[in-house]
């Protein structure tokens, strides 16, 4: 289930039911520390960054005991969340012993951010993370390439950590061969969260301003525009 991008005012009813309803939340640690108003009395398991399957398997366990769990996932759990992976573990179980799984969506950090810098998702648009653990590099440079050859929205994910500092150099180089450099970007840090704040920023400068793994970058089409301080792509309405 998805909790949305941080926010409880952002949860959906039906995810707080769901976690209302479940003998067991399982999810990454930083997720249950974001709902963590919500688990009073509730049994929880909760592990550190690059432990999804253990987790993930671990919930698929204890839903085959007979308990209800509930498996968080911030955003929305089909996209880059654990919806996949439990899909994935049950279909593995004998038949008789897999459990039903009910997938529910949650608001995503993408749709998110763009309601914090004004409407820039109005046209066609690409997500596409910079995290290359999963990921060869070169997979995900080829599809920055395409995305910005045929001009949709880039969305990126996981811009920018510790040790992967460059990848968003090479996005802005390719995506400068499509587009000019005064491209409206938009930059968001913690959307919904205590600490929110965005940023407008063009092609040609935006990896001058702070980005990390908190954040979530919008690069504009050809056609974005920024307006009054909000980004807006046109979705190509005769005004």
């Amino acid at each position: 289930m998805g909790i949305g991008p941080g926010s409880l005012d952002d949860m959906t009813p039906r995810a707080r039911q769901a976690i209302a309803d479940a003998d067991l939340i399982v999810g990454y640690d930083t997720y249950l520390d974001l709902i963590k108003e919500l688990l009073s009395g509730k049994a929880s398991i909760g592990t550190g960054m690059m432990q999804e399957i253990d987790r993930c398997q671990a919930a698929v366990d204890q839903a085959i005991a007979g308990k209800q769990v509930a498996v968080i996932s911030s955003g929305d759990p089909g996209i880059y969340g654990m919806a996949g992976l439990i899909l994935e573990l049950v279909a593995k179980q004998p038949v008789v012993n897999q459990p039903e799984v009910t997938v529910i969506p949650g608001i995503s950090a993408v749709g998110a951010a763009a309601a914090v810098l004004g409407a820039p998702l109005m046209h066609d648009f690409a997500v596409i993370s910079m995290s290359d653990l999963l990921t060869p590099w070169e997979v995900i440079e080829k599809r920055i390439e395409m995305a910005a050859a045929g001009d949709f929205v880039i969305a990126i994910y996981n811009p920018k950590s510790v040790k992967r500092t460059n990848q968003i150099e090479t996005v802005r180089a390719i995506t400068l061969k499509y587009r000019g450099p005064d491209t409206p970007v938009g930059i968001v840090h913690h959307a919904t969260r205590d600490k929110e704040a965005m940023t407008l920023s063009t092609l040609d400068q935006f990896t001058h301003e702070y980005i990390d793994m908190f954040s979530l970058v919008l690069i504009g089409n050809s056609q974005t525009y920024v307006a009054d301080g909000k980004m807006v792509t046109p979705r190509g309405y005769r005004l």
